[in-house]
């Protein structure tokens, strides 16, 4: 059972990394410093979002509108860590 743990942790290390190279890349497309006409950038830019906008979406019909700010990836990377400091602290239901 403690691998099934671990997989849990890795699968969670995993998502939290794609959000975060999402979030800095939507950083460097705004500030032009990536260009979506790339087509290298621009598949990887389109594979996160379809990856990520149906998690994304969920959470935005929750928060109310702020205009620009999108903070739906922040809440569900607090949404991660709150998930794994729970699988940690509940490891011994695993063993």
């Amino acid at each position: 059972m403690t691998s099934i743990l671990q997989i849990l942790l890795l699968i969670l290390d995993i998502a939290q990394w794609i959000i975060l190279i999402h979030i800095i890349m939507s950083w460097l497309i705004n500030f032009q410093v990536l260009n979506l006409r790339q087509p290298l950038v621009s598949q990887i830019w389109d594979a996160l979002n379809r990856l990520l906008e149906p998690l994304y979406s969920r959470v935005r019909s929750i928060l109310p509108n702020l205009g620009g700010v999108d903070l739906a990836p922040l809440v569900v990377l607090v949404a991660i860590y709150a998930l794994r400091i729970v699988l940690i602290n509940n490891a011994a239901l695993f063993v």
